[in-house]
């Protein structure tokens, strides 16, 4: 249910069966963590951005990098996202 050049992002899933709108969270948190250019598309073309904001938002597993630029990308303060309130 993932297109064959996601499947890398999803290593610890079988991608011949993972269905990533049963997961939302888990596969907006992988691709905004690891994913590239094509990848981005697709989570966008697959979920809207409220989605997204509340993923960057709550979902602690983002490194503090790709928090801070999600965050950034969808003008978000610091104190808004989950990841960036952790102890350093």
């Amino acid at each position: 249910m993932i297109p064959q050049y996601l499947h890398a992002l999803f290593w610890d899933t079988n991608p011949e069966n993972f269905d990533p709108l049963a997961f939302p969270i888990y596969t907006i948190g992988r691709v905004l963590e690891y994913g590239n250019q094509d990848a981005i598309a697709w989570l966008k073309d697959t979920f809207s951005d409220t989605q997204i904001v509340d993923v960057v938002r709550t979902e602690r597993r983002l490194s503090r990098r790709s928090a801070n630029f999600w965050a950034l990308v969808y003008g978000l303060s610091p104190d808004q996202v989950a990841a960036l309130k952790l102890a350093s």
